[in-house]
């Protein structure tokens, strides 16, 4: 198999210098905003014009909220991202072309998308540049350069060692240190040891390791052929969430292709390496993101945590090594070889090496993933790159780590993101997630929202968890709709406490932090519900008492007929009023009034 080796390097060195070419983002996030019918408009056109225009798909650029996306780059011309690209702008951007070679058309100058500065791309190198689809794309761009180094150069401790000087840490939310893992697998005697992806991505608002297996797969294969030589591991899987068809697609295509020139299966570039992948449907629930549930999945078993020690380094998929990492960690480590240790240890902070991905959402104007070096500041972050809040109202807070995070109020937007620091402040990294909330938002509802998704997705093996999370669900429940106590405060504190000591796992363990990290910053809050039974915000719909002002209604019947429960009588002569017995409070006779006749 050393043709292998002398393969790759010939695709390197003919790589295609097109230049003339376009580039179509061909994600979950384009294909949703209508990048299919964009791509095919230009397929169609270039076609029948008989233009010499490369076009090839791409997957997430990360500037989700400009989809679709089309990047150009023509022959003396720096390439340009156009954003929200349609149909008839897809057929503008082939006519300025064949007029002018290149764009000038003033309604595509007004949907130029820019990066910010403030991004290191490492773990999105190669996403909105790649075609995801094509192994040559990926080996041309310096894909399996690293596999290929440390099969030539690196025995496995070599690589631990490498990896070692690096500092990566797992991203999927713990942080454990990535060759630490790696070498509790490694010393452990086995006749056969595993490497599994997880990419069983589960908390809400967060798609970081949808996109990276969407737009660069052959990455996170390639960190798994590396981890393997590394631990002794000839097997992996890809645990992959099922609601992922596209990225679960992509990537079994690119395992497809690897086995097809040589790159998975025996004797890998004829140097005694064996490896091979499969990937493995994730079963719909949240637990099992956590590693022994993984496992237990895995085993056709009914994803349940299982206490820990032993942890599956030791004793993991069917009792063997296993070393488990997420997509965005394995993603990193062709770059860290490709590059070095040193190299990568020079970005991010003293403790959090390297860069983050976060998916930016909420109420922010520039929503997408971003990759940014640790220890940026949440202030950076929202205001630099997301572009601030939308609508330009006041922030209020922004959510990080997912159901298993915490609030963070704006007054703590200088200090750093690093694991340390949010932890301090009472939540946590996590795999990514990052929500921007501002003055409409309330903090009862949104610790409700997370505490109900943890109470729903808990597997019920233990009792602190699946007792306590219905517990606090069902006072902060009561506490928005304005029956709550003081007591329930003390309450809350007690149940999550027990929480936080005695579950079996992570979720359990981590459940209460929206809870408690809302109660730590906005405490006034919860007591404005209790106390004054109000909700400034306006989401508990339960605190609201809808009138009708007598001498500013127009007696027009908007309110009554837009009423679903008939809970406003009265005719033009006499008025209307709302009747507080049939009202269900669903504000619609207040979104419809054209005159403010309606108060809350």
């Amino acid at each position: 198999m050393q043709s292998t080796f002398n393969n790759l390097d010939e695709i390197r060195k003919n790589k295609p210098q097109n230049k003339d070419w376009i580039r179509v983002g061909l994600s979950s996030c384009g294909i949703a905003a209508g990048a299919k019918e964009v791509y095919q408009t230009l397929k169609s056109e270039i076609e029948k014009r008989g233009l010499k225009i490369k076009l090839s798909q791409c997957g997430c650029a990360g500037m989700c909220y400009a989809e679709p996306l089309v990047e150009v780059g023509f022959d003396g011309e720096n390439p340009t991202v156009y954003g929200r690209v349609d149909k008839s702008k897809a057929i503008t951007i082939i006519d300025e072309y064949v007029k002018n070679k290149k764009i000038t058309s003033p309604d595509l100058a007004k949907e130029v998308i820019t990066t910010s500065e403030k991004q290191i791309r490492i773990v999105l190198r190669n996403c909105g540049v790649i075609d995801p689809e094509d192994i040559n794309d990926y080996i041309a761009h310096d894909g399996y350069l690293a596999i290929k180094k440390v099969l030539e150069n690196y025995k496995p401790e070599d690589v631990i060692n490498e990896m070692k000087k690096s500092g990566l840490r797992g991203r999927g939310g713990g942080g454990f240190p990535t060759w630490m893992k790696w070498n509790f697998a490694k010393g452990i005697q086995a006749d056969q040891k595993y490497v599994i992806c997880n990419g069983d991505e589960g908390d809400p608002g967060a798609y970081m390791d949808r996109s990276v297996l969407e737009g660069d797969p052959h990455s996170v294969l390639e960190g798994m052929m590396i981890g393997g030589f590394a631990i002794g591991a000839t097997k992996g899987f890809l645990y992959i969430r099922a609601e992922y068809p596209l990225a679960v697609e992509r990537v079994q295509r690119a395992i497809d292709q690897a086995y097809k020139i040589g790159l998975l299966g025996q004797n890998i570039m004829g140097k005694g390496f064996n490896f091979d992948l499969e990937i493995r449907l994730g079963a719909g629930a949240f637990v099992c993101g956590e590693e022994t549930a993984l496992i237990a999945s895995i085993e056709g078993k009914r994803g349940c945590p299982v206490p820990r020690p032993p942890f599956p380094s030791v004793k993991g998929l069917w009792g063997k090594p296993t070393v488990i990492n997420n997509v965005e960690t394995l993603a990193n480590i062709p770059m860290i070889f490709t590059k070095g240790g040193d190299w990568f240890a020079k970005i991010g902070s003293a403790t959090s090496k390297g860069t983050k991905v976060f998916a930016l959402t909420g109420k922010v104007k520039n929503s997408g993933l971003i990759e940014v070096p640790m220890g940026i500041t949440l202030r950076e972050i929202v205001f630099e790159i997301g572009g601030g809040v939308f609508n330009d109202k006041k922030i209020k807070a922004i959510q990080t780590g997912g159901p298993s995070g915490g609030v963070i109020p704006e007054q703590f937007f200088d200090t750093q993101v690093d694991y340390e620091t949010l932890q301090k402040l009472g939540s946590i990294m996590g795999s990514g997630g990052m929500i921007v909330m501002d003055e409409d938002d309330c903090m009862i509802d949104i610790a409700k929202f997370y505490l109900g998704f943890c109470a729903e997705e808990s597997c019920g093996k233990c009792a602190p968890c699946r007792i306590g999370g219905v517990q606090m669900l069902e006072l902060l429940k009561k506490i928005s709709e304005g029956k709550g106590s003081e007591e329930d405060l003390n309450s809350l504190r007690k149940i999550a406490q027990a929480m936080q000591k005695a579950s079996l796992c992570g979720l359990g363990q981590t459940a209460a932090n929206p809870v408690l990290s809302t109660m730590r910053y906005f405490l006034d809050e919860y007591k404005m519900h209790i106390n004054e039974k109000k909700c400034t915000s306006g989401k508990c719909v339960s605190l609201f008492t809808y009138e009708i002002i007598q001498d500013k209604c127009r007696r027009c019947t908007l309110c009554q007929r837009n009423c679903p429960v008939n809970a406003i009588p009265g005719n033009r002569e006499q008025g209307f009023k709302i009747d507080q017995k049939l009202c269900i409070k669903c504000g619609q006779c207040f979104n419809v009034c054209k005159f403010e006749a309606i108060k809350r």
